[in-house]
């Protein structure tokens, strides 16, 4: 919960994070207080209040979000994506597969998929790259991640 933001904010980069859970937002700022990162209570597919400040990113992270959003959320989310990210800029994003914790809303997302649907957003493929769950837990279930970065 903020370890990318917080470890990209003490880089000295400007950061914005999105989280939509209250409880997971509280626990972020409280755990790193220090952190100039500014958080916003705000989702994809829209990221309506990202979009609000105008702003355009030279990096978005997508970091085990896109399996908790259906087909349709994920082809408005790609071109909300798309539109606040730079020429020239990276999205970076994070795919689970493997079993479901159960009462989580999840969806099987395929890396093939998330690439066509990144191409269509000019988004070019640069690392496609799958490895096993960091949690014993979950490897012993035997969920995996796939990792993509694509370039506008």
């Amino acid at each position: 919960m903020g370890r990318d933001a917080a470890a990209l904010a003490a880089m000295g980069h400007s950061v914005v994070a999105v989280e939509p859970v209250d409880e997971l937002r509280a626990a972020a700022i409280n755990f790193y207080p220090a952190s100039s990162v500014v958080w916003l209570d705000d989702s994809l597919p829209e990221l309506c209040l990202v979009r609000e400040s105008a702003n355009t990113f030279n990096v978005v992270m997508v970091t085990a979000v896109w399996m908790h959003l259906d087909e349709v959320e994920r082809r408005r989310g790609m071109n909300t994506i798309s539109a606040l990210l730079d020429e020239g800029g990276v999205v970076i994003m994070s795919l689970r597969h493997g079993p479901f914790p159960r009462g989580r809303r999840m969806f099987d997302v395929s890396a093939a998929d998330t690439i066509r649907l990144a191409e269509g957003h000019h988004l070019h493929p640069l690392l496609n790259v799958c490895s096993g769950s960091a949690q014993q837990a979950n490897r012993n279930m035997g969920v995996t991640w796939t990792r993509l970065a694509f370039r506008k």
